[in-house]
């Protein structure tokens, strides 16, 4: 078989066209035969996707479906998905990405990524030469050591990097060509995989300490030197590796954490919102973290940020955010801090109740990223009702099962008075008559911004004012008419457009700040909307 011609080329997922090849393509590159005569239409292919679709009844089964279109027609996967966002995030990313990740050993046909085993730490740089393309620009990397709210899932969290850069393009277009999804095997702890014989990674306990290290150094020397204008997204790393590992490259490569970073921002972006929602300026805000790892302290690092932006001290900023871990409210008077939840401890009573922490710091807002469901009691909701006339409930994390409270809790033990906005998505609620539209503080209306500004500029860092800008930027497109409809973010079906207005935003950050690789153009947004992948046919 010739490259690219016949049978060949329609399974390569990038040049494949399936019935929409014309005539005078079948017959220059051997394809007669091997379709059928007509000659369809993007529209009509994406007809027959959908009625496919809606043959399945599970998510897993259709999250199954479209990762086979994706390995199978690139083009038209990504037209699906950026013509339907709503309908689509859902199923190849939160929350069904989870249980596709639970299941990947089991599922999986043609996985879409690489694999890197710390066996392999002295030729990776080979290993990155195995994918087809030369110049990649984005890749997001896991270790699998703590996939969502699922703990660890090994190399089966792959699942994660790929949804996210299929986002990367599907919500901003970012060319698919320069994204890679990678997981990097150290084994796992996750005692039904090592037992499993569909698992496909390192079956042994995962290797920590130094030699964890140094291979996470491997991985960053080679991907730079490969790809030498590579940005690493890092994503679902445990707490403490994700904030050890983010600490020691943020200021020697491009990189960032979303987890830690991104959730900030989109955090960020929802109080931003409220505070114009309430006519109450940001700075009025305390915040109380359910939950003392990395997202929580990436949050709150990024509200100090925008509290002295908005004229406090670093002291004062702090004073407005309190934490409460698995041995309770973070007090000074506790002797089991460690260095880095000492800034966030504060004067007061100690406390493992978060009813009675609620009452003792008054919070306008309660912010969970602890997985732990159901956190979010009818005491504490209540509690939250009593010194907030508006209470502002953030259950973040993920997936929905371990999300800390449910939308029809929150606006039902608040007696319709929460503002209300979580990691994953909740039906719309009714409360006595009132429809209660839930928002979703959903980090897509982050990273693909954050890597459609990146990959436009080649920007050669990322620094949190981009994350506060891009936070400032999510926040300006929430109108009066989303407000009234109980939204503190923009709705997903806009996202593509939400995207190129965060992207620019970035941008203009990224060249004030002389981190660009190429030289500032004339008409930003214009540049930016160059850039940017359009899934048709060529």
């Amino acid at each position: 078989m010739k490259e690219n011609k016949g049978y060949t080329l329609m399974r390569d997922p990038r040049l494949n066209k399936g019935t929409a090849f014309t005539l005078e393509e079948r017959k220059q590159y051997g394809l007669e035969g091997l379709l059928p005569e007509q000659i369809e239409s993007i529209e009509i292919q994406m007809l027959r996707i959908n009625e496919q679709l809606n043959q399945f009844d599970l998510p897993i089964n259709k999250y199954i479906y479209l990762a086979n279109l994706l390995e199978t027609n690139e083009t038209l996967f990504f037209n699906l998905i950026s013509n339907d966002p709503a309908k689509f995030l859902p199923l190849v990313y939160t929350p069904t990405v989870g249980e596709a990740c639970e299941k990947l050993g089991h599922i999986t046909r043609r996985v879409r990524g690489l694999f890197i085993s710390i066996n392999q730490k002295d030729h990776i740089k080979e290993i990155l030469r195995n994918w087809p393309e030369e110049d990649v620009r984005f890749t997001v990397v896991t270790d699998g050591g703590r996939i969502l709210g699922l703990g660890d899932l090994g190399v089966c969290g792959l699942g994660i990097p790929i949804g996210k850069l299929a986002l990367y393009t599907g919500c901003a277009g970012v060319p698919p060509q320069y994204t890679l999804p990678i997981v990097l095997d150290t084994g796992t702890n996750n005692e039904d995989f090592l037992k499993d014989p569909l698992y496909p990674g390192l079956k042994h306990k995962r290797i920590t300490g130094k030699e964890y290290d140094d291979f996470i150094e491997a991985f960053v020397v080679a991907i730079n030197e490969v790809f030498p204008k590579i940005c690493i997204q890092w994503e679902d790393f445990k707490g403490v590796d994700a904030i050890r590992i983010l600490n020691k490259f943020r200021d020697k490569v491009c990189t960032y954490n979303d987890d830690i970073q991104g959730t900030a921002a989109i955090a960020t972006a929802g109080f931003i919102s409220i505070s114009r929602l309430m006519n109450k300026p940001f700075k009025d805000q305390t915040f109380l973290f359910f939950g003392a790892g990395a997202a929580a302290f990436g949050i709150a690092d990024l509200l100090v940020q925008k509290f002295q932006k908005d004229g406090l001290s670093r002291e004062e900023a702090l004073s407005h955010i309190w934490m409460f871990d698995i041995n309770g409210l973070l007090v000074e008077s506790r002797t089991d801090l460690a260095d880095y939840q000492l800034q966030f401890a504060h004067k007061g009573t100690p406390t493992n109740n978060l009813a009675a922490a609620v009452l003792h710091v008054k919070p306008t807002a309660i912010i969970g990223v602890s997985t732990v469901g159901g956190a979010f009691d009818q005491q504490v909701i209540e509690n939250m009702s009593l010194v907030n006339e508006r209470p502002i409930i953030f259950p973040y994390s993920n997936p929905t099962s371990h999300s800390e409270c449910t939308a029809e809790q929150a606006y039902v033990w608040s007696k319709g008075k929460a503002i209300f906005a979580s990691g994953s998505p909740f039906a719309p609620v009714i409360y006595e008559g009132k429809k209660f539209t839930p928002g979703q503080g959903n980090n897509v209306f982050i990273f693909p911004a954050m890597g459609l500004a990146l990959f436009a500029t080649e920007s050669k860092r990322v620094t949190d004012l981009m994350f506060i800008t891009a936070a400032e930027a999510v926040a300006e497109q929430v109108t009066q008419k989303d407000f009234e409809n109980g939204l503190i973010y923009p709705s997903v079906k806009d996202i593509l457009k939400v995207s190129v207005n965060v992207a620019v935003k970035i941008a203009e950050v990224i060249f004030a700040s002389g981190l660009a690789g190429v030289e500032k153009p004339d008409d930003l947004r214009a540049f930016v909307k160059s850039k940017m992948y359009v899934p048709l046919y060529q």
